[in-house]
């Protein structure tokens, strides 16, 4: 009895069809999730899978690589009543699919939602000035309440960075035109200090140069006095300021009396160089005085 050869060959190809119909192949860095009549069944990893064909169904395949989540500037109040936009980028993975798909609507749109509020909120409680130094701050707390508000999502937000900070035009003119202004006054205190650290080291080096004097004059067997140091050191200010003033370039005229210029050297050197014409007061002779008796 011959065996028919339709029904055999119908066979065949229905469980060949069964068969390829029930291989899965996941790609690396994906899983996916498999719903049989409705419920949720099991998670697909990756490589090669086997699901029952009509009654399994994959209803849903995501990566559990990072992903980023770049949402547009937003606009937000600090708590000095200034007016900015601001963004920032998230970083996120999957870490449980089967959580994250019967837990949140669409994770993305929630994640970008929170972190805009999120961002706003911390950018509401800093001023200006802190939120321009603390953006360590800002991202290490915007982290820390993003990652508590979706830990039953079955997602982990890895790092968040504020991007830009964008402040009004007007407000920009204005910090610039005060930045400034703080850089003359640090430079004009600094002119000052150092003008007074100078005129601190000439006075000093004046005195020792004073003292120097004295002494080499004292040594050579002359009674000096303060003003002499002083006339002397007068003297040579006065001629290093004619140097100066005859070493310059641009053409100059200077009115003076030679007689008294020489006159006043001279004298100056005089005081110098000669012993002090000072002397101790003579006593009174005694024969000088017994002579006038007599006369009277």
């Amino acid at each position: 009895m011959a065996i028919p050869f339709l029904p055999i060959l119908i066979v065949v190809l229905l469980t060949v069809g069964c068969i390829a119909g029930s291989i899965r192949i996941i790609r690396q860095g994906y899983e996916a999730l498999v719903e049989r009549l409705g419920r949720y069944h099991r998670k697909l990893t990756p490589g090669i899978n086997f699901v029952v064909p009509i009654f399994d169904q994959i209803v849903w395949m995501e990566t559990t690589r990072e992903k980023l989540l770049n949402f547009p500037a937003q606009p937000a109040i600090t708590s000095d009543n200034v007016t900015l936009e601001i963004d920032a980028i998230v970083y996120w993975r999957v870490l449980e699919l089967q959580q994250m798909y019967y837990t949140i609507e669409n994770v993305e749109d929630a994640l970008e939602s929170l972190a805009i509020t999120t961002l706003r909120s911390q950018v509401g409680t800093m001023s200006l000035q802190d939120l321009y130094s603390s953006r360590q701050e800002i991202n290490r707390t915007i982290l820390q309440q993003l990652d508590e508000a979706t830990a039953t999502w079955g997602v982990k937000v890895t790092r968040v960075e504020v991007e830009n900070i964008d402040l009004p035009q007007t407000l920009r003119d204005s910090l610039e035109l005060e930045r400034a202004a703080e850089s003359k006054k640090r430079a004009a205190i600094l002119e000052a200090e150092g003008r007074r650290q100078a005129a601190i080291a000439e006075a000093e080096g004046t005195v020792a140069s004073a003292k120097l004097i004295a002494e080499q004059l004292a040594a050579g067997g002359q009674e000096v006095t303060a003003q002499d140091v002083l006339r002397y050191l007068v003297a040579q200010r006065y001629v290093e300021a004619n140097y100066q003033l005859g070493k310059s370039e641009n053409a100059k005229i200077v009115f003076m009396d030679p007689k008294s210029l020489t006159d006043s050297t001279v004298e100056l050197m005089q005081t110098i160089n000669q012993p002090n014409p000072r002397k101790a007061p003579v006593p009174p002779n005694p024969t000088d005085s017994r002579g006038d008796q007599n006369g009277q």
